[in-house]
C-alpha cells in the first residue's frame, strides 16, 4: 500500500505549486510531498520524469444515461471511458430513466458505482419533479442520499419563482444549483447556432439571447437569494459578460464551458452535420474568443465535457431529427491541453485548476488538491506526447465525437484513485505518435 511518484512537476494550484518533487502515498492517502523523499522498502516506484502530476481530474458535467438508457452509455463503460480520458472523478447528471429526483435513484447510482465503476461517481439530483419543471424534486431527500448538486439540465427551470424556491431550499443544504440556461420561447425549435450558417442549411436557429436571458435572470434571483448558481456549457459572449459583472458585485455565480465550445464555432456543423449538433450550439468565432479571454482571466471555473452519448443510429440522421449531444470523456483533456495549452498559451497551472482545483471548489468535492493527508487521486500529464484522436478504440459505447482524427498534442499517462493505477481492459483510447505507453484506466471490465 506504499507508492512513491519521483521526480515529477508536481503541479497543485490549490496550494499554488509548480516544481519538480517527489510525492509519497501510504494507505491511499498523500503522506509527503517534497524533494528526495525515502520510501519503504517495499514502495512501488512510479519514474515520472518529464511528466506532470496534478491533482485528480474531475469532470463536472456527465449523461452515464444509468439507469434507462444503457444502449447508449452505462456507469461502468462512462467512467471507463473517463478514467480512460484522465478522470478521477465525474459528476453524473439526473436526466436518466427513472429520473434522479429521489433519494432511491440517487442511491442506486452509487449502488451501481460501487458494482462497476473505474472511477469515483458523484450523482446530481434533479431540481423538478421528472424534470417537468413544476414541482421541487426531494431535494433533502437527496441531499441526504449524497447527491452533490442540483440540475434540470437539458431542461432548465423556466418558471422563475420555483427556481427560487429551488435556491433556497438548496442553500439550506449548501448545494449548487447548475442552470441549464435556455429560454425556451425564444429558442423553441432551435437547431444550430441563429445565423448564416442556418439559414443556408434551411434550420431554425437558437438565438443567443434565449442563453443570455435565462443568465440574467439568475444573476437577479443570486443577488435575491444569496444562493449559489452555476451556469452550465456557457456558449455565448454575452452570457460570460454577465457572469463576470455578478462575480465583480460577490454574487455566488460560478460557469463551466466545454471543450467543443472552446475548439469549434458554428462552421463545423457545414462539415460535421449531426456530429456537431449539440444544445447550447456552437456559436460564432467571437463567442470562441471571449470563452477562450474568460478561461484566461479567471470567469469560467471549470472545463466541463458535457459528455452525452447517442447511439450511432440515433445520430446518423439528418441535422433536423438528428438529438443534440456529443462526448468527449476520452480526448478532453488532449483537446485542450493543445488547444489552450500550446495554441493560446495558457498557463499549465489554470489548465489543472479548470480540471481540478475549481470544480473540486465549486461542488465541495473532496479532491482537487495534493495536499498531505488527502486522498491519492491524481492525474499524470505528458505535455510533449502526440496522439491522434481514435473513437474506435474508446471505451465509451458511443461514437458521437467531433473530434475524431485530430491530431493533438498532450495527454494523460496515468490516472491514480486512492494511490492505485486505473488501468482498463482493450485498446488505448488514443493512437500514440510517441513511444510513452499510456497506462491510464481500470481492472474492472463491464
Amino acid at each position: 500500500m506504499a507508492l512513491i511518484i519521483r521526480n515529477g512537476r508536481v503541479c497543485d494550484p490549490s496550494q499554488g505549486l509548480d516544481k519538480v518533487a517527489d510525492i509519497l502515498v501510504l494507505d491511499g492517502r498523500i503522506a509527503a510531498l517534497g524533494e528526495g523523499l525515502e520510501a519503504p522498502p517495499e514502495a512501488e516506484v512510479v519514474d515520472a520524469s518529464g511528466l506532470v502530476v496534478a491533482p485528480g481530474f474531475i469532470d463536472v458535467h456527465v449523461h452515464l444515461r444509468e439507469p434507462g438508457f444503457v444502449a447508449k452509455e452505462t456507469i461502468a463503460t462512462g467512467t471507463r471511458a473517463a478514467a480512460a480520458g484522465g478522470f478521477t472523478a465525474v459528476c453524473c447528471m439526473a436526466n436518466t430513466s427513472p429520473v434522479n429526483d429521489s433519494p432511491l435513484v440517487t442511491r442506486y447510482i452509487l449502488d451501481r458505482a460501487r458494482e462497476s465503476a473505474a472511477c469515483r461517481v458523484y450523482p446530481i439530483g434533479a431540481v423538478t419533479k421528472g424534470l417537468q419543471g413544476e414541482a421541487l424534486a426531494d431535494i433533502g431527500g437527496m441531499a441526504a442520499a449524497g447527491v452533490v448538486a442540483l440540475s434540470d439540465d437539458g431542461h432548465g427551470v423556466a418558471n422563475a419563482n420555483l427556481m427560487r424556491r429551488a435556491l433556497e431550499y438548496a442553500a439550506d443544504f449548501d448545494l449548487p444549483v447548475i442552470d441549464h440556461c435556455e429560454n425556451r420561447d425564444l429558442a423553441a425549435g432551435g437547431v444550430i447556432n441563429e445565423g448564416a450558417i442556418s439559414t443556408h442549411l434551411g434550420v431554425r436557429g437558437m438565438t443567443r439571447a434565449a442563453e443570455e436571458a435565462d443568465v440574467a435572470r439568475d444573476v437577479v434571483l443570486a443577488s435575491l437569494t444569496g444562493a449559489r448558481i452555476h451556469i452550465a456549457h456557457l456558449s455565448a459572449a454575452g452570457s460570460l459578460e454577465l457572469v463576470r459583472r455578478a462575480q465583480a458585485q460577490g454574487l455566488p455565480m460560478t460557469c463551466e464551458v466545454t471543450p467543443h465550445h472552446l475548439a469549434l464555432d458554428e462552421s463545423a456543423v457545414l462539415e460535421l452535420g449531426a456530429v456537431a449538433k449539440m444544445n447550447p450550439p456552437l456559436r460564432t468565432a467571437a463567442d470562441v474568443e471571449a470563452l477562450l479571454e474568460g478561461v484566461a482571466d479567471g470567469v469560467v471555473a471549470c472545463i466541463a465535457t458535457d459528455h452525452a452519448p447517442h447511439t450511432s443510429l440515433e445520430k446518423d440522421q439528418v441535422l433536423a431529427h438528428a438529438p443534440f449531444g456529443v462526448v468527449g470523456l476520452e480526448c478532453a483533456v488532449s483537446l485542450m491541453l493543445d488547444r489552450l495549452h500550446w495554441r493560446h498559451g495558457i498557463s499549465l497551472p489554470r489548465i489543472v485548476e479548470l480540471f481540478s482545483t475549481g470544480p473540486a471548489r465549486v461542488f465541495n468535492l473532496p479532491g482537487g488538491t495534493l495536499q498531505i493527508g488527502r486522498p491519492a487521486d491524481m492525474t499524470l500529464l505528458d505535455l510533449s506526447r502526440e496522439i491522434v484522436v481514435d473513437t474506435r478504440r474508446w471505451q465509451s459505447k458511443a461514437r458521437n465525437c467531433p473530434f475524431d482524427g485530430w491530431q493533438l498534442k498532450g495527454a494523460p499517462v496515468m490516472t491514480l484513485i486512492d494511490g492505485k493505477r486505473v488501468t482498463v481492459s482493450g485498446a488505448s483510447p488514443v493512437e500514440a505518435a510517441s513511444p510513452r505507453e499510456m497506462v491510464a484506466t481500470t481492472s474492472r471490465t463491464s
